[in-house]
């Protein structure tokens, strides 16, 4: 239906409830357009010059109540058991993030690692002129409006904890990765937190999803999950030197021996 491929299992199961919901939202939908043809043409002034003088049917007005009341219990029972897979947080993440949003950027912050440099930066739109010294002339990889100068890098298999704010004096924006199934609001004063477990290597976009102003369509996230060697090859070199840290993973991923999945979408 339209949804990105899912690259968590909690969006793994936000598509199978989406197909759960269509066995009762077809034949309900198809219900009701026949109940209105049925009416339309039974009912009809040709065929009925003089009008029902009908106030109530009890049999039908109980069929009516208690049919929604088990159509919703059967979609409210797997709701809430996503909601709280969604809402509860994992005990001991492997990785703690901080994204922090501002007009019209992302700056993130990954929690100290013993005996490591701290590694934080700020995330900019990826300028059309700057894609030659970025090494991400490929359109098909780096999308134009999506891509970004720095992404955020965590590695695949890890539970990895996100903790989503915004800037004391800012507006409000909304952190929105749809592979890993995140949509969470960054508020001013305020943090939020979710949680995702990448399962599968590649490249994916999301977008600040809570209108922020005029460059608000200009407010990407992208984050690079790559195998556990190759995050901590590149946090290691990040603190000290961001843009050697990036170039050296990008090559690594992008060598011609690993594909890059993009959103879902495969591509060499």
């Amino acid at each position: 239906m339209g949804m990105q491929e899912a690259a968590t299992i909690i969006m793994h199961d936000i598509r199978a409830f989406e197909q759960y919901t269509l066995w009762f939202i077809v034949p309900v939908t198809l219900f009701v357009l026949a109940l209105l043809i049925l009416v339309a043409i039974k009912f009809r002034a040709a065929a009925n010059p003089v009008a029902s003088k009908t106030s109530h049917n009890t049999a039908i007005e109980v069929v009516w109540t208690l049919a929604p009341v088990l159509i919703l219990l059967f979609l409210a029972f797997p709701s809430f058991k996503l909601l709280n897979a969604q809402l509860i947080q994992p005990e001991n993440p492997d990785l703690t993030l901080k994204a922090t949003a501002t007009q019209w950027l992302w700056s993130y912050e990954y929690a100290a690692a013993e005996g490591a440099e701290p590694v934080s930066f700020d995330s900019y739109m990826l300028k059309e002129e700057d894609r030659d010294a970025a090494g991400k002339t490929d359109k098909a990889v780096y999308p134009r409006l999506l891509a970004v100068d720095n992404e955020l890098v965590v590695p695949v298999g890890k539970t990895v904890r996100l903790l989503v704010t915004a800037a004391p004096t800012d507006v409000i924006h909304s952190f929105a990765m749809p592979a890993f199934g995140i949509k969470i609001d960054a508020v001013p004063g305020r943090l939020n937190e979710t949680w995702f477990k990448a399962d599968r290597e590649g490249l994916y976009y999301g977008q600040c999803s809570e209108l922020c102003g005029k460059d608000h369509a200009f407010m990407p996230i992208a984050i690079r999950v790559v195998s556990e060697d190759q995050y901590n090859s590149w946090h290691a070199a990040a603190g000290s030197d961001l843009g050697a840290a990036n170039k050296a993973l990008t090559a690594s991923v992008e060598g011609g021996v690993r594909t890059v999945e993009v959103a879902g979408n495969e591509t060499k």
